[in-house]
C-alpha cells in the first residue's frame, strides 16, 4: 500500500511541477510518446539519474562534427553568417554561389556530396587514436536532419548526400565496438536563421530579400520543388529584438533577452523528431547544445526527451541505465539529471559529479584558412588539456573536423597519430582512472581562470613542465608533467608531513630507467630521468 500511496503521490508530484512551469509551447506527444518508465518529465524526476561507470572510465571520445555547412571549408555557423551582409563568409558566398536571395544556405546543402565519406576507416583510426567513445551530429542549427527522419523533410536522404549519414556512423560505430553518440542542436533554427529574413542596404539588390520567407510554391521548376523552405529556415515569425546585431543570439540562447518564442507546432516537430532519431538509433549518449535542455524553459519539449532517453534506453538494456545525457550551463540542481559539459574550456577546480569538456582542433566546422595557417591544436596541447580535464573528474569529447567530401586532412592525420603515440604508451594514467585528493600543482593549478558562460577559457592557459596533474587507480598515483622537466621534479603534495602516503617506488611510464627519488619533509623530489619515453608529457607512476 506504500509503494502505490507513493508511486501515486510522485505522479501528482510530477503533474503539479509541470503545470507549475506554465509552458508558452508545451508539446503534444502525440505521434512519438515518452516512453513509460522511472523517469518522468520533470526536474525533480530526473534527479534519480546516476552516471554510468562505463562513462567515468572512458575519459576520451571524438566526435565528427560533420555537416552541410562543412562544405564551403569557411568555419563555423556558416549558414548564419552568410546572410550577414559585409560579412567574410557572406562576401565568400556570393562569389561562389551567388547573392543569397537567389542561392540561399539550400545551394549549399545540394552542393555537399560526402562523396569520399568512409565511416568505417575514420572510426578505425579514432579507436587507434585512443577514442573510447564516439560521437556523430545528427542535425546541426541549420535544421537539417542527417538520418531518415519522419518529421523533417529536409534531410540528408532527400537532398545533399542522398544518404543516410547517421546509419554510416551507427554501423561503424558498432563494428568497432565502440559507445555510440549523437549531438542534436536544432533547437535553435528558430533564431539562428533570422539572418535569413534580411535583405541586403546597399548595392543592386539593396532591399531584395534574402530566400529565408520561400515557401513550397516558389520552387516550381526548381531542383528543390516539393519540399517548403520554410521546413528548414523556419522563418514564417516576427524577429527577435536585437535580431539586427549578428552578435544577438549568444545572449538569448536560454529563450530570454527578446528572443522570439517558437510556435507550439516548431516545439512538437523538434520534439518527435528527436524522439524518432532516439527510438532508431537507441544512443548510449546525447548531447543538446542547449541552456539546461533544449527549449526549456518555454517548452516542456526537452524534459520529455529526457524523460523518453533515460526510459528507452533502461528498457533497452535490462533495467540498467546506461545512458548519458549532456546539457550547457546548468545549475547544481540540473548537473544531478544529466552530465555538465563545458564547451571549449574547464572550470578552474575538481568537480564532484562527472562532467565533460567538448572542443576542437580547429573551428567546429572545417575551415580551410586554418589548415592553410597551420591553425590547427597540436597533438601537445590536445594531450594536457585531456590530463588536466580528467584530473578533475572530467572527460574529453573532441572534435576533428571534416572536409565536405567526407575525408581529413593529413595535418590533421598526424596530430591523431601524435595522441595516438602517447596513449600508447600512457594510456593507464587515463582510462579507468579517478581523482586524487588534488587534482594538481603548479603555476597553472595557482592562478584563476573563471569560465565565460558555457566555457570558452581554453585559450587563457598555457601549461608547462612546472605544471602537474594527478588522478590514481586504486593505491597508484599517477603524477603527469606537462612537457618535458629541465630538472628535477618537485612534488609539494607528497611531502612527508602532508600527511597523503609513503611512497614505496616510482617508475615512468614507457621506460625502464630506474628513477633516483627522495620523499622530504615538504615535497617528494624526482630526479629528471635521461630518457623521456615521450615528450608531449610524462607520467610518473608513483605506489603508495
Amino acid at each position: 500500500m506504500k509503494h502505490i500511496i507513493s508511486l501515486i503521490t510522485g505522479a501528482l508530484l510530477a503533474h503539479s511541477l509541470i503545470a507549475q512551469e506554465n509552458y508558452q509551447s508545451p508539446v503534444r506527444p502525440g505521434n512519438e510518446p515518452v516512453a513509460p518508465g522511472k523517469f518522468e518529465p520533470t526536474w525533480q524526476s530526473l534527479q534519480q539519474y546516476k552516471v554510468p561507470e562505463w562513462f567515468r572510465n572512458a575519459k576520451f571520445g571524438i566526435w565528427a562534427h560533420w555537416g552541410p555547412q562543412c562544405q564551403p571549408e569557411q568555419g563555423d555557423w556558416y549558414g548564419r553568417f552568410m546572410y550577414d551582409e559585409g560579412g567574410e563568409q557572406y562576401k565568400w558566398h556570393v562569389a561562389h554561389y551567388g547573392h543569397p536571395s537567389k542561392a540561399g544556405f539550400k545551394e549549399v546543402i545540394n552542393d555537399w556530396k560526402a562523396q569520399r565519406w568512409d565511416p568505417e576507416n575514420l572510426v578505425a583510426l579514432y579507436k587507434r587514436t585512443g577514442a573510447q567513445y564516439f560521437f556523430a551530429m545528427a542535425n546541426h542549427h541549420d535544421n537539417l536532419d542527417l538520418w531518415n527522419s519522419k518529421y523533417q523533410e529536409w534531410n540528408s536522404l532527400r537532398v545533399g548526400p542522398k544518404k543516410d549519414i547517421i546509419k554510416g556512423w551507427a554501423n561503424a560505430a558498432k563494428k568497432y565496438n565502440l559507445p555510440f553518440g549523437l549531438s542534436v542542436h536544432a533547437s535553435h533554427a528558430w533564431t539562428w536563421f533570422e539572418t535569413a529574413q534580411r535583405s541586403d542596404k546597399n548595392g543592386p539588390l539593396a532591399g531584395v530579400p534574402y530566400d529565408g520567407k520561400l515557401t513550397r510554391t516558389d520552387g516550381k521548376g526548381t531542383w528543390w520543388e516539393g519540399l517548403d523552405p520554410q521546413a528548414l529556415y523556419a522563418q514564417d515569425h516576427t524577429l527577435s529584438e536585437g535580431s539586427e546585431n549578428i552578435t544577438s543570439l549568444w545572449k538569448q540562447w536560454d529563450w530570454k533577452n527578446g528572443a522570439s518564442v517558437p510556435t507550439q507546432d516548431y516545439c512538437d516537430k523538434f520534439y518527435n523528431r528527436t524522439i524518432d532519431l532516439i527510438n532508431q538509433y537507441n544512443p548510449d549518449l546525447l548531447y543538446f547544445d542547449d541552456t539546461g535542455l533544449p527549449l526549456y524553459p518555454v517548452s516542456d519539449a526537452g524534459l520529455k526527451i529526457a524523460a523518453h532517453y533515460y526510459n528507452h534506453n533502461m528498457a533497452t538494456h535490462n533495467g540498467k541505465l546506461n545512458a548519458v545525457l549532456f546539457g550547457k550551463v546548468l545549475t547544481e540542481d540540473q548537473k544531478k539529471c544529466m552530465v555538465w559539459d563545458v564547451e571549449r574550456g574547464a572550470p578552474d577546480k575538481m568537480q564532484n559529479k562527472a562532467w565533460q569538456t567538448c572542443t576542437c582542433i580547429g573551428d567546429w566546422h572545417y575551415k580551410r584558412s586554418t589548415y592553410e595557417n597551420n591553425g590547427y591544436k597540436s597533438a601537445k596541447t590536445v594531450i594536457h588539456t585531456l590530463v588536466d580535464i580528467v584530473s578533475k573528474n572530467g572527460n574529453l569529447l573532441l572534435n576533428i573536423p571534416i572536409r565536405g567530401d567526407g575525408t581529413i586532412d593529413e595535418k590533421e592525420m598526424a596530430i591523431l597519430e601524435g595522441i595516438a603515440g602517447w596513449m600508447d604508451i600512457n594510456k593507464e594514467s587515463i582510462f579507468d582512472t579517478r581523482p586524487w585528493k588534488i587534482y594538481g600543482e603548479g603555476p597553472v593549478a595557482e592562478a584563476a581562470n573563471p569560465m565565460n558562460g558555457p566555457g570558452f577559457n581554453e585559450e587563457k592557459i598555457k601549461f608547462s613542465a612546472k605544471d602537474i596533474r594527478y588522478n590514481q587507480k586504486g593505491k597508484n598515483l599517477y603524477a603527469t608533467v606537462l612537457g618535458t622537466p629541465e630538472e628535477k621534479v618537485m612534488l609539494k603534495a607528497l611531502g612527508k608531513t602532508k600527511g597523503n602516503g609513503v611512497v614505496k617506488r616510482i617508475e615512468v611510464l614507457g621506460s625502464k630507467e630506474k628513477i633516483s627519488w627522495k620523499q622530504n619533509a615538504g615535497s617528494l623530489s624526482i630526479q629528471k630521468p635521461k630518457l623521456v619515453p615521450n615528450d608531449l608529457a610524462m607520467v610518473f607512476k608513483i605506489y603508495l
